[in-house]
């Protein structure tokens, strides 16, 4: 277990105190101690409802506990839970429409403290022990905090970009993709701070990952049909980190929905969604022709993926009608084919995991 980093006491008072205006309702709380292997789901709620919740699965037991961030604090989480992360020893969890990161402890759940006053931030990305980044939806700038106090420490220019999102490193380099009316991957120097380089793509690239070969992996969903930033199939593209050159790997069908990349453990297996969920070798040099998993269709909608690091199992959550309970698929992958584990309810729109090992 990693040491956790101290949160100063007058600055959690301070957070908490700004954050008693988002009209949270007193609740009694229950304390939580989750000492097994979990799977965090951050399930965003509906735009401006204010119903965002977390989840968490015990990857042994099978057993899911819902709404937990309200139940341990006695307040909401807040409108649209984006993302979460877990670095020395603390939780992070992004709501985008809040403006807020909160920092919890991710064995009791508690917040421990936070960072506010932000636009509409969507994930954070850890340089160091003392440095890390917050991209946002719709602020042309990039947050960087010190992670010990989670005191801002400065923002990077993403010279008139906005919706930046997903990170990876290269290096002293941090990649980022514009998704919202953009088709840009920026290239951050995390020396300077600086935007030092910028890769064009197709049509809103919505995710980031890099693979063991150091091949940047992203999926454009192409827009929409009226949309005045242009409308097209949605591509996989391969960015070489090195050089920083992008290739056009795949071309999907004009009008399919696209999202989510994401790699297993060893970062030499993509999985991605388009409609279905696809997987392939990174070295492949195609994509495959049948879909590691079928969507069911009508009133079904894959929304979110991620692939345990140490079994490789592949969980999915599909959002349904994006009102009501969402359902996560937990599945072996066995000969290119996925293998039914387990099914479990959640909460309105689960979009995010996170793999707590303890």
């Amino acid at each position: 277990m990693k040491k956790k980093a101290s949160i100063i006491t007058p600055f959690l008072l301070l957070f908490l105190a700004v954050t008693s205006c988002m009209d949270y309702d007193p609740f009694d709380k229950k304390p939580f101690n989750v000492n097994s292997n979990v799977l965090f789901i951050t399930n965003e709620g509906n735009f401006q409802y204010g119903n965002a919740s977390l989840s968490y699965y015990d990857m042994d037991t099978r057993k899911v506990e819902n709404d937990v961030f309200f139940r341990a604090n006695g307040r909401k989480l807040g409108d649209v839970a984006q993302s979460m992360s877990i670095y020395d020893g603390n939780a992070y969890i992004v709501v985008n429409n809040s403006g807020v990161v909160f920092v919890v402890d991710p064995r009791t759940l508690e917040v421990l403290g936070g960072i506010n006053n932000l636009t509409s931030p969507r994930y954070v990305h850890f340089v160091s022990n003392t440095k890390a980044y917050i991209t946002d939806l719709y602020a042309p700038t990039i947050t960087i905090f010190y992670p010990e106090t989670l005191q801002k420490t400065g923002t990077i220019d993403t010279k008139g970009h906005k919706s930046t999102e997903q990170m990876v490193q290269y290096g002293k380099y941090v990649f980022t993709n514009c998704w919202s009316y953009d088709n840009k991957i920026l290239v951050i120097d995390t020396e300077t701070d600086q935007v030092v380089d910028e890769i064009a793509v197709g049509v809103q690239p919505t995710s980031l990952v890099i693979d063991k070969h150091n091949q940047i992996w992203t999926i454009t969903d192409g827009g929409y049909e009226g949309s005045p930033y242009g409308y097209e199939g949605p591509s996989l593209y391969k960015i070489d980190a090195a050089t920083r050159t992008a290739t056009k790997f795949y071309t999907f069908e004009k009008g399919k929905r696209a999202s989510e990349v994401v790699l297993n453990g060893e970062r030499d297996t993509l999985y991605f969604i388009s409609e279905d969920i696809w997987s392939m070798d990174v070295t492949a040099s195609r994509v495959p022709v049948r879909p590691f998993l079928k969507s069911p269709g009508k009133n079904n909608i894959f929304y979110g993926l991620t692939v345990d690091p140490y079994t490789s199992e592949v969980y999915v959550a599909n959002a349904i009608d994006y009102q009501q309970q969402g359902i996560i698929y937990r599945f072996m992958p066995q000969n290119g084919q996925a293998v039914p584990v387990d099914t479990f309810k959640v909460g309105i729109i689960p979009g995010a995991f996170c793999f707590n090992y303890n």
